[in-house]
């Protein structure tokens, strides 16, 4: 059960003000976590994500990431106010935003491409996170390629051998991660601020402006972004287009994304399993064909 009372002294305190919530609403927590909209007896309303405790640190650089976007200042994210553990639970408390209707898809690529071009000294961030409910680790490095080969690929092909990936996933694996970099010859990404999990579920608008949520946010190529856009099902075609318009890609994008979309692909097997597996081993193959072995 939702711990009302200490949510409410966190609300307090973050905000300077008493407050006395008074009902807990279900609402969609997606795959990982439960939410619930809070309502105070002033008419005040605050978003609130539920995990079990030891996920505390998942929700604090949440809160981090969701910041960072803020501060970058192109994108809305909702404001996070506060987390804690109560009763075994940990929660954090959103701002919480009305979402739905409709909004101009051209208007997201816009803002998006804005807040890509806010750009950090090396790949990676000040603190790690998740991806899904899966470690992610950011710890800096001036190479882009080091980092998404030993920040992002092998991490998850670890966890493939510890979930039953068979040996062939894990040779194509190593074959594919000593020979990637011939996917960058002539193109040097920067250090973009990306969302990190970018897909269909945690974009919507509020009041017709776009809002982005539920963040994985590291510095990285922001064809990373623009990458896991297109793995379940895709954007509207407007926001590829204001997005190219506002930073055009480099022409080596089309194979880079199924680079790109393998880490989150890989990252679904180990967290549900299923046919991900075999959409996996089929990626790593054509990106080595790509690379002609």
């Amino acid at each position: 059960m939702i711990a009302l009372a200490d949510i409410a002294a966190a609300i307090a305190q973050a905000e300077g003000r008493p407050i006395e919530l008074t009902a807990a609403q279900g609402a969609g927590g997606g795959c990982i976590n439960h939410a619930s909209v809070v309502q105070a007896r002033d008419g005040r309303r605050y978003f609130v994500k539920l995990n079990r405790a030891h996920r505390l640190d998942m929700f604090e650089a949440e809160a981090a990431g969701l910041e960072e976007i803020r501060a970058a200042g192109a994108l809305r994210a909702p404001r996070p106010i506060a987390s804690g553990v109560s009763g075994g639970e940990a929660w954090l408390v959103l701002e919480y935003l009305d979402l739905g209707g409709r909004g101009s898809a051209a208007e997201l690529g816009r803002r998006l491409a804005q807040m890509h071009r806010h750009t950090a000294p090396q790949f990676g961030w000040r603190r790690d996170n998740t991806i899904g409910s899966t470690p992610q680790t950011n710890t800096p490095a001036p190479d882009w390629i080091a980092f998404y080969r030993e920040r992002r690929l092998r991490p998850q092909y670890r966890l493939a051998v510890e979930n039953g990936a068979p040996r062939r996933l894990i040779d194509l694996g190593e074959r594919l991660m000593a020979s990637f970099a011939g996917l960058f010859d002539g193109y040097r990404p920067l250090p973009s601020l990306l969302h990190g999990d970018l897909w269909g579920g945690n974009y919507a608008y509020c009041g017709g402006e776009p809002v982005v949520y539920d963040p994985a946010v590291y510095y990285g190529d922001r064809e990373a972004d623009l990458a896991m856009t297109e793995l379940f099902g895709g954007f509207p075609a407007e926001f590829y287009a204001a997005y190219r318009e506002a930073w055009p890609l480099d022409a080596g994008y089309r194979v880079r994304r199924e680079l790109y979309n393998l880490y989150h692909v890989l990252n679904h097997f180990n967290l549900f399993g299923g046919g991900y597996l075999a959409q996996a081993q089929r990626m790593t193959e054509r990106l080595l064909a790509e690379l002609g072995g």
